[in-house]
């Protein structure tokens, strides 16, 4: 039996996290496995984690909740999330309800049949966001592949399925969500990656400046570099 855990950071996505988890749950239910979803709570100044304890009240067995004291970001956030599950396969989403849960077997089914993955990631298709959110990107993706050799055309799409043995062996950095496919492809994993669903955000805005992200990239695309090469000159 393969059982796994879905990690979602969340940060002031009150009228988001509802919808999101019934979403996650029909998408799942075909699934026979035990899982769990534990959302983690970034430090929410709206109504995010009122909304999560209504959801663990309603589905005990099924969420657990992490609660950050302070703002730490979408990185540790998801480390934070990552360390306290019981499961080795982690799963990977945003809180904003962009990505859509019902991609999550169309990896899952690709993670489990292939044992030689160690990470299977989505490639968002007609992404809905802004023009200058998605040229940035564009920007970004093809400056990390030209650099990292990762393969990946879009690395920034939170939906993934990952081994949790292994990203446990990375050194953790802010930012290091961004850069799985190539920190697994560095440590010699095989990767795949597969196009989903992308939709437009119902409500909030998104938390995280454009050409700012980019900017933390390059800085973080070094960072990511020397690890690779500290890890192949072992």
């Amino acid at each position: 039996m393969m059982n796994f855990s879905i990690i979602i950071p969340i940060y002031n996505e009150e009228l988001n996290i509802n919808q999101l988890i019934e979403e996650i749950l029909i998408s799942t239910l075909k699934f026979k496995n035990n899982f769990e979803i534990i959302l983690v709570n970034d430090a929410s100044v709206d109504k995010s984690l009122k909304e999560i304890y209504k959801i663990q009240k309603q589905y005990p067995k099924v969420i657990k909740v992490v609660n950050n004291n302070k703002n730490i970001g979408q990185s540790y956030s998801l480390i934070e999330g990552i360390k306290k599950s019981i499961y080795d396969i982690i799963i990977t989403l945003d809180g904003d309800g962009q990505n859509n849960p019902k991609d999550i077997p169309l990896l899952l089914n690709k993670y489990l049949s292939d044992k030689s993955l160690g990470l299977v990631g989505g490639i968002r298709a007609n992404r809905k966001d802004s023009l200058i959110k998605i040229i940035t990107s564009k920007m970004a993706n093809s400056f990390r592949q030209y650099i990292l050799k990762d393969n990946c055309e879009d690395t920034g799409c939170s939906l993934k399925v990952f081994d949790k043995n292994i990203f446990m062996k990375f050194p953790f950095f802010n930012g290091i969500h961004r850069f799985l496919p190539a920190l697994y492809k560095g440590y010699g994993i095989n990767t795949f990656f597969v196009k989903v669903d992308h939709r437009y955000r119902k409500f909030g805005h998104s938390k995280y400046g454009t050409f700012g992200r980019l900017f933390r990239g390059i800085r973080d695309l070094i960072k990511v570099a020397k690890i690779i090469n500290k890890i192949k000159n072992k």
